[in-house]
């Protein structure tokens, strides 16, 4: 008999796995860019213009100008490194860097807890995303990227969370038949 819900083609078999990884990849990716980003400003002694452009960037996207508990994040950082924001900014992209990678790993390699941890990480950062996305359009005007972004980390989360959905509702033997059969 024929399923009564309708799963949409993208939650199947083959696709369903083909989208985890492309999400696992994406996550990589960005956990990499923020790896390079955390070396280059902790253990590189020169900083040319080019760290302090990137770290006016990271400030504007970290909401560090609209938001008082980041700034105070920061400026409580700051005190106790004694090495400025771009220290802190430095610190805080390497442990970014971290959870992306674990995420990116683990849900390569198909496991429920990675899949799970990105879910709750991605939702937590949406609110802080429509908060920034608002006070850049009152700013600057609209943001392509910054919408992009949000709408990407939407999707993230509601593929995840239909997968792992559909996941719990089939029994672990199912689950793992179907596995064997998209490998």
């Amino acid at each position: 008999m024929s399923d009564p819900v309708h799963v949409p083609a993208i939650l199947q078999g083959q696709r369903r796995v083909r989208y985890l990884k492309i999400i696992a990849v994406f996550k990589i990716l960005k956990g990499a860019l923020l790896l390079c980003f955390g070396v280059s400003v902790l253990f590189l002694k020169s900083r040319p213009a080019w760290t302090y452009e990137i770290s006016d960037w990271i400030d504007d996207e970290a909401l560090v100008v609209h938001g008082k508990a980041a700034h105070y994040v920061l400026t409580r950082l700051q005190d106790v490194l004694a090495g400025g924001t771009l220290h802190a900014a430095g610190l805080l992209a390497l442990f970014y860097c971290a959870v992306l990678l674990t995420e990116g790993i683990g849900v390569y390699m198909q496991k429920r807890w990675a899949e799970l941890l990105m879910i709750f990480a991605t939702a937590a950062l949406i609110p802080l995303e429509v908060r920034h996305l608002f006070h850049r359009v009152m700013s600057h005007g609209p943001s392509l990227v910054a919408l992009l972004i949000l709408l990407a980390n939407c999707f993230i989360v509601w593929f995840l969370y239909r997968v792992l959905k559909r996941d719990k509702a089939g029994t672990p033997a199912e689950a793992n038949k179907e596995l064997v059969k998209t490998r």
